[in-house]
């Protein structure tokens, strides 16, 4: 590789961690307008369970590599703030299903608009052609 590509790729590694950081700040700020006591990891168990509609804590603990009794726990702490609900799965009795309720739904509504705002604010700038293309890296860097 060039000189050039790899002071580029420097580069890019650099605002990724950057982005990364920004992006746990921002799950923890998110967090705290929902509910001063949820923590991150449960916003984004709660996050995930309203955007699939409905979960279960095997899948939740698949999909964030966590072991299932930090689910339980994080779980716990969700229904006794009022931002989920859970019953009986009729498949499955040793399964509960997992449902964000409608204040939290709103609340997560709320925060993608503000967050879609935000955003727009930010690449304000850009040509479509250029979003398209930061779109389309961070959908590759995805798959890494």
């Amino acid at each position: 590789m060039s000189s050039d590509v790899d002071t580029a790729l420097s580069d890019l590694q650099t605002h990724l961690n950057l982005i990364f950081a920004r992006t746990r700040t921002l799950w923890k700020e998110s967090a705290a307008r929902i509910d001063p006591e949820l923590q991150v990891g449960g916003y984004k168990l709660l996050t995930f369970i309203e955007r699939a509609d409905t979960a279960n804590a095997h899948e939740l603990a698949e999909r964030f590599e966590m072991d299932k009794s930090v689910i339980s726990r994080q779980v716990r702490m969700l229904e006794e703030l009022g931002l989920l609900e859970s019953r009986p799965d009729e498949r499955d009795g040793r399964q509960r299903v997992l449902t964000a309720t409608p204040s939290a739904r709103a609340a997560l509504s709320e925060l993608r608009r503000d967050h879609a705002t935000r955003l727009r604010t930010v690449v304000a700038g850009l040509t479509q052609d250029e979003i398209n293309a930061a779109s389309k890296v961070f959908r590759l860097l995805s798959e890494v």
